[in-house]
């Protein structure tokens, strides 16, 4: 390793120590703060998603859920390789559990990734290819470029996907109802996907 990604390493430990130990949000989350994210300077993979649910929160392990295999599912890869932070850097918009609403999850708190996301992510100068997974993820990372609505979004992956970036619905079983009034997902984005992992992570 150069000396200037010794340097680029320890600062990202460095910053993934504070990250862990932010208290930002702590007055608005039900279950208190526990940051899960994983990164290192020299991941090739990196997927934003949206905030961890109850059960990743209790674990502290990202997509450590049904969401969670299925992804890997789609990505077409194994836990080790998925848990690897070299490979795999998982940075999600919020990184603590915002709590349940009437219709799921809440929305990643609002203050996580405008304070951490901009020191982050030029830390992972290696990335190949970014997933970009839901709605908030997609508002945040494609701006103007997404469409009207998710599926209008990934329907329009091949034009992401010229610069690396490829918008995804979220994995989880609340999205079985998408997944089959859009099997094109599966028939056409899905074998891409699998590729382009494979191509990343090689």
């Amino acid at each position: 390793m150069s000396r200037t990604s010794n340097d680029i390493a320890n600062r990202m430990d460095v910053l993934l120590n504070d990250i862990r130990a932010c208290r930002l949000c702590e007055a608005h989350l039900p279950m208190g703060p526990r940051p899960v994210l994983q990164a290192a300077a020299d991941a090739r993979l990196l997927i934003v998603g949206q905030a961890p649910g109850r059960r990743v929160h209790e674990s502290g392990v990202p997509f450590d859920d049904p969401s969670g295999e299925r992804l890997r599912d789609w990505l077409g890869i194994d836990r080790d390789a998925f848990y690897d932070p070299h490979r795999v850097a998982i940075v999600p918009m919020g990184f603590c559990y915002p709590g349940t609403g009437r219709s799921g999850d809440l929305p990643p708190r609002p203050e996580c990734a405008p304070t951490w996301h901009p020191r982050v992510l030029p830390l992972l100068g290696a990335i190949r290819l970014t997933l970009v997974i839901g709605q908030y993820a997609q508002t945040a990372l494609l701006g103007d470029a997404r469409g009207a609505n998710l599926t209008a979004t990934v329907q329009d992956w091949r034009t992401h996907l010229e610069h690396d970036r490829l918008p995804l619905p979220h994995p989880s079983p609340r999205n079985n109802r998408w997944l089959k009034q859009n099997p094109w997902f599966a028939d056409e984005l899905l074998p891409v996907l699998r590729q382009r992992v494979a191509d990343a992570l090689a």
